[in-house]
Formats: C-alpha cells, sequence, structure tokens
C-alpha cells in the first residue's frame, strides 16, 4: 500500500505536530453520525454496544483536538463536534449518549470532557448556548454517583471536577479529594503506581495515572500546591525509570494490555512538558515525543482512507482486548497535549537531543518486576526487558503473552496466540510451553514466587498445574541471555522452549530470503539483518524452527521461533538455554558463536564469556528447588 501524507511528516516545528494532527483527524469527518455524536469508523464490535462504542470515538478525538484549540489553532472538526456535544447530551435527540450505569465505559470517556471544559471553558461558553453547556454539566455530572473501577478510572471523576471548577461550574471539591485519597493506594514507591492495589505497572502508569496527575498538577497548583508539587515530583521520578523503555530508533516496549493505543506510549512525556516538568533537558523529551511519532507514523497502522486500525505495527484484532472498538486506538492522540503550549515556549524552540547513556548496564525496576537492557553501541536500536512474572493476573485477553513472557523487546516484540493447539497456534516466543502429550500446552500465568536480585539475576516459581513446580531463572545479557529451568513433575510433560520470533516478512522492505541454520542443540534464523537463534546447553531436546500461525506477533505478520523440544519424565529435571537476539547482522551467523559457555554441576550454575570458556566466570550462583 502507498504510504500516507502522514508517513513523510518530519515532525519538526509546531506546525508540523499541527499539521500531524489534521492528517490523523481530516479522514474521521465523514463517519461521524448524522447528529455528529457518534463517530464510527467499522464493523467490528467490543464489550459494549456499538452505541457507546460511537460515543467513545467521539471523546477520544478531542484528546488532541482540545490541545489544538486551547493553543489557538482552528480544526475542520470543531462544528461537527460541537453538534456532537449538543446533540449527546439532549435527553430528546435520538443519539442522546443516555444513562450512566456503575462501572460503565461511558465514564472512561468523560475525561476528555472534563479536559475541555478546563482547557477551552470561553470557546464552550461562546459556541454553546446556556442550556445546551447547562446539559453538558448535567450529563458529566452522571460520574458523581457512579461506581468505577478500582484503578485508573478514579481519575476519571476527578478530570470532570477539574473542568467544571475551570469553567466555574458547581464543583465538588470533597468528592475530589476523597477520590484523589483513594488513588494514594496504588503509589508503590520510586515514581511507581500500580493499576489498581495489586495491579499490573504497565503503560496505565504513564498514559493514565500519572498523565492525569500531571493534568492536575498543572491545572490545580494554585488550588491545591501540595499535592500538585507530589505529583510533579513522583512524575520527575518516574521518569528516570519509565526513559528505559524507549529505544533510540523511536520505538517503546511492546509490554502489556491497549498497546492498540499506539502513540501515547509517549504521552507521559508530553504530559511532562505541559506540566513544566523537567527531569531531562527539555530537548530530551521532546526527542523522545518525535522519535516515538515518526516511529509509528512510518508503520502500516492505517486504513487506505487514513484512519487508525485496532492492531499494533500493523492492523491485528488477534491482539486486541474485548474493550477496543473501532475508535478505541484514537487515545493515542492523548500525545498530543503539547499543542496547548504557546508558539514561544522552549519545547517548541528546543533543540531536539538524543536520548542520555544510560547510568547502568542493567536497570532493575522492581515494581513492574522488570530488568532493562539496551543493546550493545553499534547494533539496530534494541530495548530489551527481562520479566520476572507476576503474583496475580487481570484476565484480560492474552494476559500471559502481555505479561508473562520472559523477555520483551522493542526489536521483536511478541506474540499472542491465534487457537489453542499446537506450537504453532500458541506462537510461544520467550517462554517455556508445557504440555501433557495432548498438544495443548500451558504456560506461565501467574507466578507462586519472584525475585530479582540486585545484579539483575531473574527467579520465579510458577506451576502450570498442582503437581508441577517449575523453578525459573533468567540471566540478563545481550546479544545472548540465559534461561536455567529446574522442573518438578509427576507427569510425563513436552516441553517447548521458545526464543525471540523472528520476522520473515516486513512491510515496505522487499522479499528476501530467510537464513536458516538447524542442528540437534540449536536453531538460528536471520532475516533482513536481524537474527533469533537458540541454543541448548543443558540437558535433553532437539532444536527446530516453529512457524506460527499469521499475525500472531505485535510487530510481523509472519514469523519463525527457533525452539528447543524436550521430553521431561516424572521426577527433577534441569534444563538450560541461551538465547540469541540481534540487530545489524549483516551476512553469515553474525554473532551466533558467540555463545556463552554454561555449565551445571551439583546444583551450582557457572557462566563463561566466548566459546572457549576460559577466564573467569561471568556468573557463579547455586540454583536449589
Amino acid at each position: 500500500m502507498k504510504p500516507l501524507p502522514i508517513a513523510g511528516n518530519p515532525l519538526v516545528t509546531r506546525e508540523d505536530l499541527v499539521l500531524a494532527f489534521r492528517q490523523l483527524s481530516s479522514p474521521l469527518q465523514p463517519y461521524y453520525s448524522p447528529g455528529s455524536a457518534r463517530l464510527e469508523l467499522g464493523g467490528t464490535s467490543a464489550s459494549y454496544s456499538r452505541e457507546v462504542a460511537g460515543y467513545e470515538g467521539f471523546s477520544r478525538v478531542l484528546w488532541g483536538l482540545v490541545p489544538l484549540l486551547a493553543g489557538g489553532e482552528t480544526s475542520e472538526l470543531l462544528e461537527t463536534v460541537l453538534e456532537g456535544i449538543c446533540s449527546g447530551t439532549n435527553p430528546e435527540h435520538e443519539e442522546y449518549w443516555g444513562t450512566v450505569l456503575d462501572y460503565d465505559q461511558k465514564s472512561v470517556e468523560m475525561a476528555a470532557f472534563g479536559l475541555a471544559l478546563a482547557l477551552v471553558p470561553e470557546l464552550l461558553r461562546e459556541k454553546l448556548t446556556g442550556e445546551e453547556l447547562e446539559r453538558l454539566a448535567a450529563w458529566l455530572r452522571q460520574i458523581n454517583g457512579r461506581k468505577l473501577w478500582d484503578c485508573n478510572w478514579l481519575f476519571f471523576r476527578v478530570l470532570v471536577q477539574i473542568g467544571f471548577r475551570k469553567a466555574g461550574l458547581p464543583y465538588d471539591a470533597a468528592l475530589t479529594g476523597q477520590t484523589l485519597d483513594e488513588i494514594e493506594r496504588f503509589y508503590l514507591g520510586d515514581g511507581w503506581y500500580a493499576d489498581g492495589v495489586g495491579g499490573h505497572s504497565d503503560y496505565y502508569v504513564p498514559f493514565a495515572i500519572h498523565y492525569y496527575g500531571l493534568v492536575y498538577a498543572k491545572l490545580m497548583e494554585s488550588e491545591d500546591p501540595e499535592r500538585s508539587r507530589l505529583y510533579k515530583e513522583r512524575a520527575a521520578l518516574f521518569a528516570r525509570r519509565f526513559i528505559h523503555w524507549f529505544a533510540e530508533d523511536g520505538s517503546a516496549l511492546p509490554y502489556g494490555r491497549s498497546l492498540a493505543y499506539r502513540f501515547s506510549q509517549s504521552a507521559f512525556w508530553s504530559a511532562l512538558v505541559f506540566a513544566g516538568v523537567e527531569p531531562f533537558p527539555v530537548g530530551v523529551t521532546k526527542g523522545i515525543i518525535l522519535r516515538n511519532l515518526r516511529w509509528w507514523f512510518a508503520q502500516p497502522i492505517f486504513a487506505p482512507d487514513g484512519t487508525l486500525t485496532i492492531g499494533y505495527a500493523y492492523p491485528n484484532l488477534v491482539m486486541a482486548e474485548n474493550y477496543n472498538a473501532p475508535g478505541s486506538p484514537y487515545w493515542a492522540l492523548k500525545t498530543f497535549l503539547p499543542l496547548a503550549l504557546p508558539a514561544e515556549h522552549p519545547f517548541w524552540t528546543a533543540e531536539e537531543l538524543p536520548l542520555p547513556e544510560p547510568d547502568e548496564s542493567l536497570a532493575v525496576q522492581q515494581a513492574p518486576h522488570l530488568v532493562f537492557r539496551r543493546a550493545d553501541s553499534g547494533t539496530v536500536p534494541h530495548v530489551l526487558a527481562f520479566n520476572s512474572g507476576h503474583g496475580s493476573s487481570n484476565e484480560h485477553t492474552h494476559t500471559s503473552a502481555k505479561y508473562e513472557k520472559f523477555v520483551y523487546s522493542t526489536l521483536f516484540g511478541f506474540s499472542v496466540p491465534r487457537a489453542e493447539w499446537g506450537l504453532a497456534q500458541g506462537a510461544f516466543d520467550s517462554m517455556l510451553a508445557l504440555s501433557e502429550g495432548d498438544n495443548l500446552y500451558r504456560v506461565k500465568r501467574r507466578c507462586e514466587e519472584t525475585r530479582i536480585a540486585g545484579d539483575g539475576l531473574i527467579y520465579a516459581l510458577w506451576k502450570p498445574w498442582a503437581d508441577v513446580e517449575v523453578h525459573t531463572w533468567l540471566v540478563p545479557g545481550t546479544p545472548w541471555h540465559i534461561r536455567v529451568h529446574g522442573i518438578r513433575t509427576a507427569r510425563t510433560l513436552d516441553a517447548a522452549e521458545g526464543g525471540f520470533a523472528l520476522g520473515i516478512e516486513r512491510s515496505g522492505a522487499p522479499a528476501g530470503p530467510v537464513d536458516t541454520a538447524v542442528r540437534e542443540d540449536a536453531a538460528y534464523a536471520a532475516f533482513a539483518g536481524t537474527a533469533s537463534g537458540i541454543l541448548r546447553m543443558y540437558g535433553s531436546g532437539n532444536a527446530e524452527l516453529i512457524q506460527p500461525n499469521a499475525n500472531t506477533n505485535l510487530l510481523h505478520p509472519r514469523t519463525v521461533i527457533p525452539t528447543i523440544r524436550t521430553r521431561i519424565e516424572p521426577g527433577v529435571t534441569w534444563l538450560a538455554s541461551a538465547v540469541y537476539g540481534e540487530g545489524g547482522v549483516s551476512g553469515g551467523a553474525g554473532g551466533w558463536e558467540s555463545a556463552p559457555v554454561v555449565s551445571m554441576a551439583g546444583g551450582e550454575l557457572v557462566i563463561h564469556a566466548g566459546a572457549d570458556g576460559s577466564g573467569e566466570p561471568l556468573l557463579r550462583r547455586r540454583l536449589e528447588l
């Protein structure tokens, strides 16, 4: 498909970002309903009704439109959106958005209207009659008495209240304070929140909880200086952790749920700029935002008419959540918050700067259970996040694939199951999959115990069946990392240890040969300068290349996964593998032959660098079940 004009947007100046919003929003005009209160983009459904999905699409465009208007720009969508507000909040209109219930998706989308009331109250008062404005407020006020999920959803009520306050409408200060106090229960320290008590620490921390907290800090600084200061301090602390999630080419780590929101990955940095928080020079923050947008706009994420699709690096319903409707991806417009800043703001005049060099080779982040490592200099930009796993599951779609892989990667992405039968349908990259011999595989779903040592060594205990214990140790590294499993089982099992999923077909790239090599103890594949492999270091098993079902990987529609398959008998079995993944490989096997040497004796794991295994070991650690 021919690239759309947005792919050529240089994204250097404020005018470029304004143009990018117009390029994203202009294709939407034909999809508004007759009364303009719904944005009806496609025929797929979500867990809520088609009418609510249309309202969601309408609302999510406001995350970009409102900052644009606040910054003094105009939009061809303005009159359509104003008409939609009047239709959607009028109980007599056929497109009325309706009564809001407990735990209602409608509450989620109210936050964008709160932002509108806060940033452009004069425009709304000018364009809406007093009766129309009051109907909007009355409709939004329903959120005050409704139950919300005990997670980032609580902030939706807060943003509505901020909007009321800034627009001079009745404002419930006590309810706002109570809600903010409830959110305090999610704070873990070190800048990190969880998305609810006991919840995951994923992108909902930066693009939701911190994002809304920074909006609050900016807009309520005079009314609530102490809480505003606290939110800014926490965001600055978090920024020094979250920067590890980005690669120099602009890509960010594919991890967790709601990845269909795409360039909302950089929305946190936009909120930092909006709130005037500078944990790094503003040029560094600017670079993270603009490179992330450039990376995204170069991907085939658009329909031929220029509208966003559901998916990640290409249209893909396989990886989507049950709450992803056709308009859901437009939450990505939250990253356009800097458009609310005037043209003379330092963000627009600063020189774009690269990512700073990391302070440490391994960045241990206990809250998300991840250890980060950037690929060595000279290779294709690559960030890896090694994962211990979690003690609970949010039970969203493909939760094991999104939260329990051994490692996540900006270069290889990760894969989700297409169906339940066998390794091809399961697409078990960066996982140990276990079966009772019936070709139905189980993977790590939640952990009984996890630890991350100060040197980055990761441990997890997980039980795929009540009588099967798997003790897993990960030794982070690049281009090689080590996995060790001690398995105590009362049943015979088939095991499959998957390496990175290698893309063998890429949009915009000419088709070419896939370089492969398979022997009993190792499997290797390379395509277009990127290579993936796995080497059996201890225990039995045979290597092969699994070709998963199409559209299981988030980055590449077709992949191969180097895999070691093993039969495990009842008792205790030890397995160890070295897993390879690297970009910038030019011909041949690249660094494939530089595998570390792993030995195990008497429960002691010893790792040496290089093929000859000479010199002092890189790691010596006793492992016990």
